[in-house]
């Protein structure tokens, strides 16, 4: 198995390690714990890296004492997710205070450097983190170098906005590098230009912005790592700006990491922070989106109730919106379509695929600026149709689930998202059950 898709892959990698010998070095510990003799057979590594096969738990205690890892993390991260804790150092990240001094440092360190390609996610303790996101202070102002004012805030706000829309457009390929260099200009005036507080907290908040987009596009292209480093950077930035909406903009978009690579209770935790923020920001679009994100939370958990609960909410949230609604910049693309579309989402991961297909092509169907735009959002676009081809495929309506594949393949043609092409060969997989069927056959074969 390649080193991006196991931890323990990476670490027999990084350490010269054949299977054979960890088990050797594993064994002669495991029975210095006191827990007896353990096998050696090379398939049981096998087991552990390709078959889906859990080490039993005094195995799994071995390895951790082996590697020098606290218990608590095998507790808060379930196998092999805590095994990627292994060598990799995050504490400059997560241990220092949260002040602007800190978040200076820190967003220096994270404007620089590569994409980290491990496939596995590093932050454990995810309740430390939004709680001193939640009680940080914000800046005040800086005396150092030559004094910007608010035009230079108002450029970066620009730019930034104009990096989301080309994200949508064009995917996470070339926009994480674009949002990293504007990280780095922004970072450089935060660290060496002098401003007042209102335009130093315009900055951090911009920072933030930008490092939230890296953390998205690192997603969105695969690299799980380097995007939660920018997730939390993000956060120490927003709670320098004092700025609750990018904050809870920022948990929002790390919980869709989170409920989709098998921490749905972790993804729940940082939409309840976001969500104990809302009433402060007073924007129905905000809460009606967190709303909908903690229902996938709860579908990829299999609460069927809390979800459908959630599902409501969102849209009863985003029925308040009115004239004198404060809304943000930062949710332009929430509307009723899009609530559909992740409430057609959540009933899929929920095995409900008749009232999946409810919601998507209620999408569609909506009215006016409430219909979700598949020319704006084209990624997004694919992946919804990919889900909803999957649900015509679970109702055995073959016909219906190639119309909605075809579509989805041409919509994301120029666009580059590891998380879009993923979706749609999981779609392949299951129509390739299909493959007798002539239609089928000559789908498979046009987008081998």
């Amino acid at each position: 198995m390649d080193r991006e898709q196991h931890p323990l892959a990476a670490l027999l990698q990084d350490n010269g390690w054949t299977g054979i010998g960890y088990l050797r070095r594993l064994a002669a510990r495991h029975k210095a714990l006191g827990y007896g003799a353990i096998g050696e057979d090379k398939k049981r590594i096998y087991r552990w890296l390709n078959s889906g096969v859990v080490p039993e738990w005094t195995a799994q205690l071995t390895m951790a004492d082996l590697h020098g890892i606290p218990v608590e993390t095998m507790h808060e991260r379930p196998w092999p997710q805590w095994l990627a804790c292994v060598g990799h150092d995050d504490r400059p990240l997560l241990d220092p205070a949260w002040t602007p001094a800190a978040t200076n440092t820190i967003l220096t360190s994270m404007a620089g450097g590569t994409m980290d390609r491990r496939d596995f996610l590093i932050v454990s303790a995810l309740g430390a983190v939004t709680a001193q996101w939640a009680t940080a202070p914000p800046a005040t102002a800086a005396g150092a170098g030559r004094r910007v004012g608010a035009q230079l805030a108002d450029l970066h706000d620009e730019r930034l906005g104009a990096l989301r829309r080309l994200d949508d457009q064009v995917g996470s390929g070339e926009v994480y590098q674009a949002a990293k260099t504007e990280l780095r200009m922004i970072t450089e005036t935060l660290t060496h230009r002098s401003y007042t507080e209102e335009v130093g907290r315009r900055l951090y908040a911009a920072a933030a912005e930008a490092s939230r987009i890296c953390g998205w596009t690192a997603y969105d292209s695969g690299f799980h790592a380097d995007a939660e480093r920018h997730y939390v950077t993000a956060l120490r930035a927003a709670a320098s700006a004092g700025d609750p909406v990018i904050g809870a903009n920022t948990l929002a978009f790390w919980a869709i990491q989170r409920y989709s690579t098998g921490d749905p209770q972790g993804a729940q935790h940082l939409i309840e922070t976001a969500l104990d923020t809302a009433p402060a920001i007073g924007s129905p679009r905000m809460t009606a989106m967190l709303h909908a994100r903690s229902a996938r939370a709860y579908a990829h958990a299999g609460d069927r109730k809390a979800s459908q609960r959630a599902v409501g909410a969102a849209f009863d949230a985003y029925d308040r919106i009115d004239a004198s609604s404060a809304e943000t910049a930062c949710t332009y693309w929430v509307n009723r379509g899009e609530l559909h579309q992740l409430a057609g989402s959540s009933a899929l991961n929920l095995s409900n695929p008749a009232q999946a297909l409810t919601h998507f092509r209620a999408a569609g169907a909506a009215q006016n600026s409430d219909a979700y735009d598949d020319a704006a959002f084209p990624r997004g676009a694919a992946i919804y149709l990919a889900r909803e081809a999957e649900a015509a495929l679970a109702l055995d309506d073959v016909d219906a689930a190639l119309h909605s594949a075809n579509q989805a393949v041409e919509h994301m043609g120029g666009v580059t998202s590891a998380r879009g092409t993923s979706t749609l060969k999981d779609l392949r997989v299951q129509l390739s059950a299909r493959r007798t069927i002539p239609a089928v056959r000559d789908f498979l074969a046009a987008t081998a």
